[in-house]
């Protein structure tokens, strides 16, 4: 009995919120890892690799924040040299997104979801130069205000690039780390 109450006891501190702490006109600067999955027209095989990025936000409102991202995945361990294989299959993608994000509740725990446009670039594999092209993506993410500076979140993307038929899925999977200032 005495173990459940303090689990319990354990599981009401680490989870219970503090006071307010996502406000207007607060500075987001943060670095990301983790996994990108590009997904190809024929939706075989996706590949799948590591990536890193990099984002900053601004809170516009309680619930509004301007969003900036930039990101570096690699989506193929290896080039293809077979002659025959098409070539719109990359080695690595980069993506730069600016947007919206609407910050669901301003505690501890922060979830949020946002939209934002950009570019994105795709080169290496079978690719013969650098491709670049417009999109969209997509944001979810969870973040726990660790301090008043400091936030670890998880981060989920959802890219559409305008070549829809070629690359009808690229999405990444982050941890994230920023230090927050100007509240």
């Amino acid at each position: 009995m005495k173990g459940r109450l303090a689990a319990a006891g354990l599981a009401i501190c680490i989870t219970a919120a503090s006071g307010a702490q996502g406000v207007e006109r607060e500075h987001h600067l943060g670095l990301d890892a983790g996994g990108s999955m590009l997904v190809f027209g024929d939706k075989s095989n996706p590949d799948v690799g590591g990536g890193v990025g990099a984002h900053w936000a601004y809170g516009l409102g309680d619930a509004f924040n301007l969003m900036v991202e930039a990101a570096w995945s690699l989506v193929a361990l290896r080039e293809s040299h077979d002659p025959k294989a098409p070539t719109t299959r990359p080695t690595w993608a980069a993506n730069a997104n600016a947007g919206v994000g609407y910050v669901f509740d301003v505690l501890q725990w922060v979830p949020y979801a946002g939209i934002l446009v950009g570019g994105y670039t795709l080169s290496g594999g079978t690719i013969h130069g650098v491709k670049v092209l417009p999109g969209v993506e997509f944001a979810i993410g969870l973040d726990f205000r660790y301090s008043r500076h400091v936030a670890l979140g998880v981060a989920l993307r959802q890219h559409m690039m305008s070549e829809v038929s070629t690359y009808p899925s690229f999405s990444q999977a982050f941890a994230r780390l920023e230090y927050t200032w100007g509240w």
